[in-house]
């Protein structure tokens, strides 16, 4: 048996639980753990070590601002969870880590859905973090290309980058 703790922002521990409690009893059933969440988003998860360490990154993914639907996609072999965290690159500046979202999202979502629909990921920008989820190469290549935006990098130059690193993988 083992047992991990964590916490995740209060106002996530509702999509969580998820109405009447569906959500969680519907994770415990495929990871076969137990899940105790309480109101101020500490969660603890029991089980086998495989089934508590995959239920450790759905929970944190749904933490992050993933809908449990596309969260629980990491319960897939080839599914990976990508945490980006912000004041890596902007230090403690609220104001720079604001400026850096906004690169990373684009004039109405523009950037995030190019991304997300040239390397079919799934990006979540919430809080300090950027998440990313999806098929382990095309989360590589879209961490990259983030992380080149995060950087400076114009954002035509990363996606022309973007563009031969998928033609590759295909």
């Amino acid at each position: 048996m083992q047992t991990q703790e964590l916490k995740i922002p209060k106002e996530r521990v509702g999509v969580l639980i998820g109405e009447k409690g569906t959500i969680k009893r519907r994770i415990e059933k495929k990871a076969k753990v137990k899940i105790d969440v309480t109101a101020e988003g500490d969660v603890t998860i029991e089980g086998d070590f495989l089934g508590v360490y995959e239920t450790i990154n759905v929970v944190k993914a749904i933490g992050r601002g993933f809908n449990p639907e596309i969260s629980e996609n990491l319960f897939k072999d080839n599914f990976a969870f990508e945490i980006i965290d912000l004041n890596d690159f902007a230090g403690k500046s609220q104001k720079k880590r604001t400026r850096l979202k906004g690169r990373v999202i684009g004039e109405d979502g523009k950037a995030r859905k190019f991304i997300e629909n040239y390397t079919n990921v799934h990006i979540s920008v919430f809080g300090k973090t950027i998440t990313i989820i999806g098929d382990i190469e095309e989360v590589t290549v879209a961490k990259q290309a983030i992380e080149m935006l995060l950087e400076g990098s114009p954002h035509t130059s990363v996606y022309r980058w973007m563009e031969k690193k998928i033609r590759s993988l295909r």
